[in-house]
């Protein structure tokens, strides 16, 4: 593949993936196409729900070893969309107050499983991110979800997706799992 320009992601976790893939984008010309190429598991879901946001295409992945190799063409300005946020947000100190109060809520952890094995919020239902789009009917549309990832990216991307499947009650929870101070449970 003619790539116009490379991004070496090796060995960074989210969010740095995409935050250095906007960054970049940003120099290239309509048309042209960028190699992202990143360790992360998560970035495949990640790269794909952002182009898909911002109008920017996702062309593919492929595994070369422990690298994956992301290919994006910038969008036309015709194409191009101005990146979104889920409106509906909540602060882990607001998460917990429900938790202890035994609210009826569900906690969706859209990260790896890898990453979910490592420490979760205990009851926590894990999806992945990449998963998200043949699984979401796992989940009760008539309760309230509260999603999380490491820092709130992926989560963000996960509420806006089930926002679009009809689910009503669903807040984006900040800034994540890398701040959260509660009980942990731990499956690896």
């Amino acid at each position: 593949m003619n790539v116009n320009k490379m991004l070496d992601a090796k060995g960074l976790s989210c969010p740095m993936p995409i935050v250095k893939t906007k960054k970049e984008m940003t120099a290239l010309e309509p048309g042209q196409v960028m190699e992202v190429q990143a360790t992360d598991k998560g970035s495949t879901a990640d790269i794909k729900a952002w182009a898909k946001s911002t109008g920017n295409h996702y062309l593919g992945t492929v595994e070369d070893g422990d690298t994956l190799k992301h290919y994006l063409r910038k969008a036309t300005a015709e194409e191009e969309k101005a990146e979104t946020k889920h409106p509906h947000v909540t602060n882990l100190g607001d998460l917990q107050e429900r938790m202890e109060g035994n609210e009826n809520i569900t906690i969706l952890d859209v990260r790896e499983p890898a990453e979910f094995a490592f420490g979760h919020i205990p009851g926590a239902v894990n999806i992945p991110l990449g998963e998200l789009e043949d699984r979401f009917e796992e989940l009760d549309k008539n309760e309230e979800v509260h999603i999380i990832c490491r820092t709130g990216n992926r989560s963000d991307l996960a509420a806006q997706k089930l926002t679009e499947k009809g689910y009503a009650n669903v807040k984006n929870v900040v800034p994540g799992m890398k701040e959260w101070k509660g009980k942990l449970n731990q499956n690896h």
